[in-house]
């Protein structure tokens, strides 16, 4: 009887298959309290992060839940925490500006769909190739565009939002004279709690103690500061059904490179994540069936009225820290949000925008890897362009043009590097300094017509030139060429061109 072809699913292992190998009443009671603990975290996150990215509060709260549990429960990381996060934040509200929510949840599908087949194709294992450089001045990059997108709310100023960073900082500046202090107080104080908070009272999350500070202050002045009930109206409580886009031929065109962007970063920072999480448990995420959760998490979200989302480095990592055995903490991140929508949603009306913005500016300050410029200045300063240029143009214009300017400036670069390490020269018995045995010239003499070179190092397009050029300097037209080509690790069409062509010369 044969044996039944693989499928494109056969190499799909959600982590959640073995995570109940020895799992008992303290792992789940760690997992209950490590889940507690990182909804508790992720709650005022995942509001801030839905007003940032253009949604509402609700649906910020609903990805958070819809995408956290289909990670838990599909994805390749035992302890990943999914959400909405600050990396998408840039990407999601030039969607929403250009198209609506109706357009974001189209390309939140649409991205849904190539994670997924970037986890049927195994794609997992080549995102490690994306040069450091790029990755930390994209991340850079979003931590200054999310700083800066926050400064109106945190300032109390109002005024027509144009699309660029450069732009909005000009306008900000243009109306820094209309101030609110009111507001301003209760940012800073927001801020300074997310920033500052003691690590010895680490057991009361710095976001949550935020909310609470600014609210409670609000409520005690009764300043006229702006809430989440005075900007979205009361905070929607219960389940918001299923919700279906409307699709187009031309929608789906006008977002196909939007999706791409969300699958790129969504990839990215989730295989990140993943792999943190693995540093601090000594385990192993699997990157495709990770790939392919997080796909399946985004498909699913905008069905329940969510967005995109990804893994969430710095929630997966306060997870582990709070005691997570098994990706039933992730489940349980959930529920605790799920019942917050229904019993506590209209307490969420009376955070201020302020205190939302201070949390969000907190996250971007700790996102941002400013030392890593000096790192890299001090070590390369090819890296450090790569980095410099991926954080100008993902600042000034968008992350889209960043990451794809600093991919190809890294490759360009990692090609220069090949080709200096290639070499190609003469080889005689006096110059030849290997010594094994019969392949060895020493103390041999080497016909007359007859011309040896010594190939190291890859030999491919950008080598090709060294090829034509020493086989050129060597003046008269050799009756034998031979070639020493052992430590030639590998040969490209352009170098096996290039040496058709000095054959036929």
């Amino acid at each position: 009887m044969e044996k039944p072809k693989p499928t494109l699913f056969a190499s799909y292992r959600p982590a959640i298959r073995g995570a109940f190998t020895d799992y008992g009443r303290a792992e789940f009671l760690r997992d209950l309290g490590s889940g507690t603990t990182v909804g508790i975290i992720a709650l005022p996150l995942a509001i801030g992060f839905g007003i940032a990215s253009g949604a509402n509060p609700g649906q910020g709260l609903w990805t958070a839940i819809v995408a956290a549990l289909a990670v838990a429960l599909l994805g390749g990381s035992r302890f990943q925490i999914a959400g909405p996060t600050g990396a998408f934040v840039p990407v999601l509200a030039g969607i929403v500006a250009a198209h609506g929510y109706g357009g974001l949840v189209t390309a939140t599908l649409m991205a849904g769909v190539l994670l997924v087949t970037m986890g049927l194709l195994r794609f997992g294992a080549l995102l490690r190739y994306i040069p450091y450089p790029v990755i930390a001045g994209f991340t850079t990059g979003i931590a200054v565009i999310i700083f800066v997108s926050q400064l109106p709310e945190w300032l109390g100023l109002t005024f027509q939002r144009p699309g660029h960073l450069p732009e909005l900082l000009w306008e900000i500046a243009r109306h820094l004279g209309g101030t609110n202090w009111q507001v301003l107080v209760v940012g800073a104080l927001s801020l300074a709690i997310a920033l500052f908070w003691p690590k010895a009272w680490s057991r009361f999350p710095a976001a949550m103690m935020a909310v609470l500070a600014g609210s409670f202050l609000v409520e005690l002045t009764g300043w006229p500061v702006a809430t989440i009930a005075t900007k979205f109206g009361a905070f929607p409580s219960g389940f918001p059904g299923i919700h279906l886009p409307d699709l187009s031929l031309q929608m789906l065109r006008d977002l196909a490179g939007p999706a791409f962007t969300i699958a790129a970063l969504g990839a990215i920072e989730s295989l990140l994540s993943a792999t943190v999480a693995d540093g601090m448990t000594d385990t192993r995420h699997d990157s495709n069936s990770e790939l392919i959760g997080q796909g399946l998490a985004n498909l699913l979200s905008p069905l329940f009225g969510g967005f995109a989302a990804t893994g969430a480095i710095a929630r997966t990592a306060a997870n582990i820290r709070s005691g997570a055995r098994s990706p039933v903490s992730g489940v349980v991140h959930s529920v605790v949000l799920l019942l917050f929508v229904f019993i506590a949603a209209p307490l969420a009306g009376h955070i201020p925008l302020a205190t939302l913005s201070g949390i969000l500016m907190a996250v971007a300050i700790r996102m941002a890897e400013w030392d890593t410029f000096g790192e890299l200045w001090r070590g390369s300063r090819a890296d450090f362009s790569v980095m410099a240029l991926t954080f100008a143009l993902t600042v000034i214009f968008d992350l889209t043009i960043g990451v794809a300017a600093g991919l190809v400036i890294a490759v360009l670069l990692f090609v220069r590097r090949m080709e200096e390490i290639s070499s190609i020269r003469p080889l005689t018995p006096q110059s030849d300094s290997e010594y094994d045995g019969s392949n060895s010239l020493r103390g041999k003499e080497v016909p007359e017509g007859v011309v040896l070179f010594r190939f190291e190092g890859p030999l491919f397009f950008a080598a090709a030139e060294k090829l034509e050029g020493a086989l050129r300097s060597h003046g008269a037209r050799p009756k034998v060429v031979i070639f020493r080509m052992r430590h030639v690790p590998s040969i490209d069409a352009t170098a096996l061109h290039a040496l058709e062509v000095a054959f036929e010369k």
